[in-house]
């Protein structure tokens, strides 16, 4: 069996210490440096053992005194411990990234797993009929490459939709692409070489951890809070000693969180990258769908550097499988542009046109505010009945937009053996294992509320909860 990472070891004999008493709450741990000394490793080995400490809830930083065992938390409606991460095995997550797309446009399965609005909530018919009638009158223009920047109509109803966020960005400054994933992979290929190490939050979305292991890059998690987002006091104490070719993060509605940066937090972000010049790549693929009256500000618009690289999509809000993206890469942008000509060359043409079409009638500020109330129905019907059907001392998380939610079910149960007695009822879901390269979340899984709620869904949710009970026993 293959070794479990140094700094897991070293954070699996400090958190012994802990569970035998030797370490108390409120008490000091070991210095960075003399575990350094002790166990004969980097300065950065060290600090990464206590970000995964601090990522079990198990010791807090204190300014310029160190790190201290954390006292036990109240009981709250959230436990987002992360557990040991278990030896990762060759091409499970990828088949299990499969499978749940197998599932999203399988007619059989109930797919609370994918993180994909259904097409009944969308507005198909009105889109259908906008590319409908662009392919009618684009002529030749609508059959050719559409090279990059991309559509010059589409670039400037993003650059209107972006004031929105507080970022003011010319139609010149952005760059159509594939959908938000091909958007961060450009950025990944403008700023990154093999073997840098980015960091995300933890638990992230698993595209993106494909994303990073197709570019061969390493990955340093960052423990996320589950209402307030990437946990800012432990990226600066990871920045002091760890070199860090980028950072992603995902301030609004996060995946699989649904956590939501506050205001101060994204203009320290901005600021910390720009003092350690690294450049921040910001996923605001749910960023349209807070439940109040309007969205929040971008970390881009706290950018007067051109360090923040923003991405985004209209396949939570509009038409997935248009698979429409844009990025403003800031000063990154020729690097990008040249990465796109080398990965898929141009957007398609049409798709761009019928999404900038719909735009331009001004109907999507409408739609959009519809949409926002059918999901927030959807995430508190859905929650209610999760905390009615599973196990006791189950929690789920809050989110105030997106469609998604975090579960973490009690230790017993793991996530993979529900994920497959689910499969074999006709239920998909996304285990927690999927969202963190160590496989850590073994208990939680990520259930999507991108579908009316109905009876086949609270029936499907009942049915989860006693396969999990079962589990649980």
């Amino acid at each position: 069996m293959a070794r479990l990472p140094l700094y897991i070891q070293i954070a699996n004999a400090v958190a012994k210490l802990i569970s035998d008493g030797a370490l108390r709450p409120g008490e000091r741990t070991p210095s960075l440096r003399a575990v350094c000394d002790h166990h004969h490793v980097s300065m950065s080995t060290a600090v990464q053992a206590f970000v995964e400490l601090e990522s079990r809830g198990l010791v807090e930083p204190q300014p310029k005194s160190g790190f201290f065992v954390k006292h036990p938390p109240p009981k709250t409606d959230l436990d987002l411990r992360p557990h040991p991460p278990r030896v990762p095995m060759s091409g499970s997550l990828g088949n299990l990234h499969a499978s749940l797309f197998d599932a999203v446009a399988s007619a059989n399965l109930i797919a609370l797993g994918g993180a994909v609005p259904s097409a009944d909530i969308l507005p198909t018919v009105k889109l259908n009929r906008m590319l409908a009638e662009k392919a009618r009158h684009a002529g030749s223009r609508g059959v050719m490459y559409d090279l990059p920047p991309g559509s010059e109509t589409l670039r400037r109803q993003i650059s209107k939709r972006m004031l929105k966020g507080g970022a003011i960005v010319s139609p010149a400054e952005i760059i159509t692409t594939c959908g938000a994933t091909e958007a961060l992979m450009l950025c990944l290929r403008a700023v990154t070489q093999p073997g840098d190490v980015v960091v995300v939050e933890t638990p992230t979305y698993f595209g993106l951890l494909h994303v990073l292991e197709a570019l061969a890059l390493r990955v340093l998690e960052i423990p996320t809070d589950p209402q307030h987002g990437l946990r800012l006091d432990v990226l600066k104490s990871a920045l002091k000693d760890q070199r860090v070719a980028a950072c992603i993060v995902l301030p609004a509605f996060s995946n699989p969180l649904g956590a939501t940066m506050p205001e101060d937090n994204k203009q320290q972000l901005v600021a910390l990258c720009k003092k350690h010049d690294i450049p921040l790549i910001e996923d605001d693929v749910f960023g349209e769908l807070p439940f109040g009256p309007k969205r929040s500000r971008t970390c881009k618009s706290y950018d007067d550097s051109g360090i923040v690289l923003f991405c985004s999509s209209f396949s939570k809000t509009l038409a997935p499988g248009y698979r429409v993206g844009w990025v403003t890469p800031g000063r990154f942008f020729h690097q990008v542009r040249t990465a796109k000509l080398t990965h898929t060359l141009a957007t398609a043409t049409l798709p761009e046109l019928a999404i900038a079409g719909f735009l331009a009638e001004g109907g999507y500020d409408h739609w959009l505010r519809g949409a926002r109330a059918i999901y927030k129905n959807n995430v508190m019907q859905a929650r209610r009945a999760i905390l009615g059907a599973f196990p006791e001392g189950t929690t789920v998380t809050s989110p105030q937009g997106g469609f998604l939610l975090w579960v973490t079910i009690p230790l017993k149960v793991d996530a993979l053996q529900l994920y497959e007695r689910a499969l074999a009822r006709g239920i998909s879901i996304a285990p927690g294992h999927m969202f963190s390269l160590d496989q850590r979340y073994t208990n939680c899984i990520r259930i999507s509320c991108g579908e009316h709620w109905s009876a086949r869904i609270a029936g499907a949710i009942r049915t989860l909860g006693e396969l999990a009970k079962r589990l649980a026993e």
